[in-house]
């Protein structure tokens, strides 16, 4: 068997994958972020705490994001924008999944680049067309990958990242999202 040191805890994860087979309640996990406006259409949003394991659990720090909009959109242009950050959570998701993937198959990286590009129609949003839909029409991901393995095992490992992806999921599959004024 190959082995491969990209940084992940293989073993761990193996015991965490059967913890959670064995208990099926600490798989359940709710996250969490709160955003707090910052004037103009720049905010911050900061993740703490989430439940998990059966337990509240807390990140070691809080972590914060901001988000802004460029001068462009009559904004100061502080922040990556929202639709951004969602482009660049999924290019993080994906990576990481590329390095676990990898590490499991015993396969070396050497380095890993994502590219992540969507296209959005701005008539939707601003109400210019109400046949355009708000989000992005499409998204592409490009993977620079160099790896000791040939282009078809790199592939598997890109289509497995993919397929076990959260943010990938999130994105390609619609889900209840329910917004109220507290």
């Amino acid at each position: 068997m190959k082995t491969a040191d990209n940084g992940v805890d293989v073993e761990a994860l193996r015991e965490i994958r059967q913890a959670l087979t064995d208990m099926p309640p600490a798989a359940l996990f709710t996250w969490r972020a709160t955003c707090a406006w910052l004037g103009g259409v720049h905010s911050r949003s900061t993740v703490e705490t989430f439940h998990g394991a059966c337990a509240e659990q807390a990140h070691r720090t809080p972590y914060s994001v901001e988000a802004d909009h460029p001068g462009v959109f009559a904004a100061t242009d502080n922040a990556a924008t929202p639709v951004e950050i969602v482009l660049s959570a999924l290019a993080s998701c994906l990576t990481a999944g590329v390095a676990a993937i990898a590490q499991h198959r015993g396969v070396q990286l050497r380095s890993v680049t994502a590219r992540v590009e969507g296209d959005m129609n701005l008539h939707g949003i601003l109400g210019i067309d109400a046949d355009v839909r708000n989000g992005f029409e499409a998204i592409r991901v490009g993977f620079d990958i160099d790896a000791d393995a040939t282009r078809e095992e790199i592939a598997a490992i890109v289509a497995q990242s993919q397929k076990r992806s959260a943010v990938f999921d999130i994105i390609t599959n619609p889900g209840n999202v329910k917004v109220a004024l507290e």
